[in-house]
């Protein structure tokens, strides 16, 4: 995910979270990591407390942190959810 995310990693982890993880309201929780959509579905948020990434149309994204070791923990914790679930 440094140069380039990949689209089809993200959405399988997106869903993993949805399968597997605990429901708040419209939101989904797994290792951390909360994931959920804007209201009509068309844009992903994942997050955790240091980093936010929106996923949208055209697989354009956009990720919000403030410093490259938050972005890397972030980055460990979506590369478990998906290898662990």
């Amino acid at each position: 995910m440094k140069n380039e995310l990949d689209s089809k990693f993200l959405l399988r982890v997106f869903d993993k979270i949805r399968q597997h993880g605990e429901k708040e309201n419209e939101q989904y929780k797994l290792l951390g990591i909360t994931a959920y959509t804007d209201h009509d579905g068309y844009t992903l948020f994942i997050e955790d407390v240091h980093v936010k990434l929106r996923f949208g149309f055209h697989n354009k994204y956009h990720f919000d942190y403030e410093s490259n070791s938050h972005l890397e923990g972030f980055e460990k914790k979506l590369k478990k959810i998906e290898k662990e679930y």
